[in-house]
């Protein structure tokens, strides 16, 4: 099995090192092509007007300066002389779950995958303030092999990636695996950081409140991780709506 891995915290992420030692667990051929630096809420996007650059770090790991987009186009189409037969994007720093999942680059980096039609998973794991320059590493590394084995063994549809969320706990502590929705944050966390230079020129961060995800609806990605248990959920590229698509045809005739 060929594996190719890409993240969106870059080409030096520890997390990317915790996500090559889960593919080797499950194959020896393994190609990394990940962004030259951190790509985090890059999203699902392409250069298109800049050129890629791209490094060989070490033997089938290259550097792109690009989006994870990028990385895995570069490594499908033109890195690897067969098409990869998964792709993993991870280990993220931090959770990809809720909202999350429209902005994040790691999650893109699996649904590019996906477009090309290759099974692919999006690996994140949740950290707190106390764990934050310390996240639990291992408890990725521990459950995502079994966890992607039996996924493939049971079959992906087509156009559809896997999300999985590992919670901020050590493996001892992980209470089991959910099979979960995409939940909802509270937006009111979401705001505007204000502040100014040496120059007394204003700046501003875009930054989140401090709220955890106490509240979580039952059933979602959110309260799995609130329970200490794996999240994983299935995401679809087409977005449509289906029934609010009947409504409008009405509307319109």
């Amino acid at each position: 099995m060929r594996i190719l891995i890409t993240n969106d915290d870059g080409i030096h992420a520890p997390g990317l090192e915790a996500c090559e030692k889960i593919a080797r667990e499950l194959s020896d051929e393994i190609w990394i092509v990940a962004p030259e630096s951190d790509q985090s809420g890059v999203s699902h996007s392409l250069s298109l007007n800049d050129p890629l650059r791209l490094r060989e770090v070490a033997p089938r790991h290259f550097a792109v300066k690009g989006t994870p987009t990028d990385c895995v186009i570069m490594g499908a189409r033109h890195l690897m002389k067969e098409m990869p037969d998964l792709v993993l994007s991870g280990v993220n720093r931090g959770r990809n779950a809720a909202e999350d999942v429209t902005y994040s680059g790691t999650v893109a980096g699996a649904m590019e995958g996906t477009v090309l039609g290759i099974p692919s998973f999006s690996l994140s794991q949740a950290y707190a303030v106390s764990t934050r320059h310390t996240p639990h590493w291992e408890t990725a590394i521990k459950f995502a092999p079994d966890l992607i084995r039996r996924v493939l063994k049971a079959g992906m549809p087509r156009d559809v990636l896997v999300n999985v969320n590992f919670p901020d706990c050590p493996p001892d502590e992980v209470a089991g695996i959910a099979i979960v929705t995409q939940g909802k944050r509270d937006q009111e966390l979401l705001r505007i950081d204000a502040r100014h230079d040496g120059r007394g020129n204003p700046y501003y961060w875009i930054a989140f409140g401090r709220g955890g995800i106490a509240g979580a609806a039952a059933g979602s990605d959110l309260a799995a991780l609130n329970d200490k248990r794996i999240a994983i959920t299935p995401l679809r590229l087409d977005m449509t709506d289906a029934p609010f698509m009947t409504k409008l045809a009405d509307v319109f005739g």
